[in-house]
């Protein structure tokens, strides 16, 4: 698994080592071990979550401010644009984001530390969406931030993108909990 440094400290994009010839392919999508000793993350994954979403949806930007959740998300069918925001004051790279494509073609998958909100956009005709989770998803401590706040200037690849009640409610950065 080769892992790459991204913008915002400790979210990791991960490229699997794949096998393929003339009858298909084949790669790891995750093992704990590798994942520890390629990353340095210790954190133990308690719930696995599924997703499908149509072109042009748009969720997040979401985060837990209690049971903060650490994500391993990757995408096995379609494509998205896929961003982690720093909501971590002591973080060099607070108030900072980062965006990366995940594709069933590209295979990558994106190590969104606890302590960053979350979101992504559907970029191809529809994407179904993995990730496993560092906590429990808390409904109590679910937040969300606006996923056009001005503040955060996110350079999202869909113009008018399809987003939910709760998600267009979002509160903007300035105004949203963070962590010391």
């Amino acid at each position: 698994m080769k892992v790459v440094k991204t913008s915002v400290q400790g979210c990791l994009i991960l490229e699997p080592q794949v096998f393929a010839d003339e009858r298909g392919h084949f790669f790891e999508s995750f093992s704990l071990q590798r994942f520890r000793n390629a990353t340095g993350v210790l954190d133990n994954f308690v719930q696995d979550n599924h997703s499908y979403s149509h072109a042009n949806v748009l969720r997040g930007l979401h985060y837990q401010i209690e049971q903060a959740q650490g994500k391993l998300v990757r995408v096995v069918s379609g494509k998205v644009w896929d961003v982690a925001v720093d909501l971590r004051r002591s973080s060099p790279t607070f108030a900072q984001w980062f965006g990366v494509e995940l594709s069933a073609e590209n295979r990558r998958m994106l190590w969104v530390p606890p302590g960053c909100a979350h979101g992504f956009v559907v970029t191809g005709e529809h994407a179904v969406f993995l990730y496993k989770t560092t906590d429990y998803y808390a409904p109590a401590h679910e937040r969300t931030i606006v996923w056009d706040d001005p503040s955060l200037a996110i350079t999202w690849p869909v113009a008018t993108p399809i987003v939910n009640a709760k998600d267009a409610a979002g509160a903007s950065f300035k105004q949203s909990p963070s962590f010391k």
